[in-house]
């Protein structure tokens, strides 16, 4: 009975030895051998050669327009505005007559004024006469000559105020909106109408203290605004400012732009590009051939299969997707500069990295290849 027991125990343990044997072993050994035998088909991207360009240097920077000369026209004194010569968005030359404030009270002391300036110098001269002839002393001489110069100086304090009562344009330039009716009542110091000279125009933008070395007074520089998409201003460095900011660590530039026709304004937004050097040979890819990554950035390039019979059409050439580590450079709208890491010539994926890994077969189509839009949305 034991012996029964026994053999039945020893077949059954190599049943269930060979069922584990299949299970754990075999059948995951065939599985992968079989999936190893199944290739997938090549998965379809599109590719561009590397090439090479002729690129100055360029040190971007954002910057804001500030008009080369800008001030609020104000008045000095409080007057009633009896006189307006100017309209809103207009073109005026230096010197030009603005605003007249009331000066009829200082008109009727002028003429005051002017009539004891007269009897001071009639009563001077008589008695310098009279000191010629030994009749007048020399006090009387000194009190009339005090009369006359008191006389002189009340009657320029009050063409003074009358100027002032005449507000001009200091430079010129064009007035923006007007802030001032006829009739109305004027307080010391209060805004009018603003004043801005537009041409030329400055831009003011920081640039990395790093960048500091290579910055020159005349270089030049291209800028572009929101508000006239694809179009470029072209300046120059006009100074550069005297100290390393502490808190930003970046130094103030300070650029000039011919701006004829008034299209740029004072306050607007500008991309700004230092023009450094000369032209060099850099190797740029579009933009998209690039992942970029926390361990680096990459592109795929595409080596030919080796022992590949020749296919019946060039489409149907298959190639090996090798990832290759880059150091990038330069940016120019939607192509980056490769400073390493890549050759002119070599073909990159542009477009289906995400479905690659490194060694994957694939196969170029670019039929249907990603384009650039013209003009990039608003944002």
């Amino acid at each position: 009975m034991i012996k029964r027991f026994l053999i039945a125990f020893i077949i059954l343990a190599v049943l269930i030895g060979g069922l584990a044997y299949f299970q754990l072993v075999f059948k995951p050994k065939m599985i992968k051998e079989f999936l190893a035998a199944q290739t997938p088909p090549p998965a379809t991207i599109t590719a561009e050669a590397a090439k090479t360009e002729a690129w100055v240097e360029r040190l971007p920077a954002i910057g804001t327009l500030i008009a080369s000369q800008g001030v609020e026209i104000a008045a000095q004194v409080a007057g009633i505005v009896t006189e307006l010569h100017f309209e809103s968005d207009q073109p005026v030359a230096a010197g030009a007559n603005l605003v007249q404030l009331d000066i009829s009270v200082e008109q009727a002391d002028l003429a005051s004024a002017e009539a004891i300036l007269r009897e001071a110098e009639v009563s001077f001269k008589r008695q310098s006469d009279l000191l010629t002839k030994s009749v007048a002393s020399e006090a009387n001489v000194d009190t009339a000559r005090a009369k006359r110069d008191s006389a002189v100086a009340t009657l320029n304090r009050i063409k003074a105020l009358i100027a002032q009562k005449t507000i001009i344009a200091p430079f010129a330039g064009r007035l923006g909106i007007r802030h001032v009716e006829l009739g109305q009542y004027i307080s010391p110091g209060l805004a009018m109408v603003s004043l801005q000279a537009l041409d030329p125009i400055w831009v003011d933008f920081p640039m990395p203290e790093q960048n500091v070395g290579k910055l020159r007074v005349g270089q030049t520089i291209e800028l572009t605004v929101d508000a006239f998409p694809g179009k470029v201003f072209t300046g120059t460095i006009a100074s550069l400012d005297a100290r390393v900011s502490q808190e930003t660590r970046t130094l103030l530039v300070r650029g000039t732009l011919a701006n004829p026709d008034s299209t740029l304004l004072p306050g607007m937004f500008a991309n700004v590009a230092v023009l450094v050097g000369a032209p060099a040979n850099v190797v740029t890819v579009p933009r998209t051939a690039i992942t970029f990554s926390l361990y680096g950035d990459s592109v795929y390039v595409l080596k030919p299969l080796e022992g590949q019979p020749a296919p019946a059409k060039p489409e149907d050439t298959v190639f090996t997707a090798e990832r290759r580590f880059i150091k990038t450079g330069q940016v120019r709208q939607e192509r980056v500069a490769i400073t390493s890491g890549l050759t002119a010539g070599e073909q990159v994926v542009t477009t289906g990295q995400v479905k690659l890994t490194n060694g994957s077969h694939v196969k170029v189509d670019n039929s249907q290849a990603l384009v650039p839009p013209a003009e990039r949305p608003y944002q």
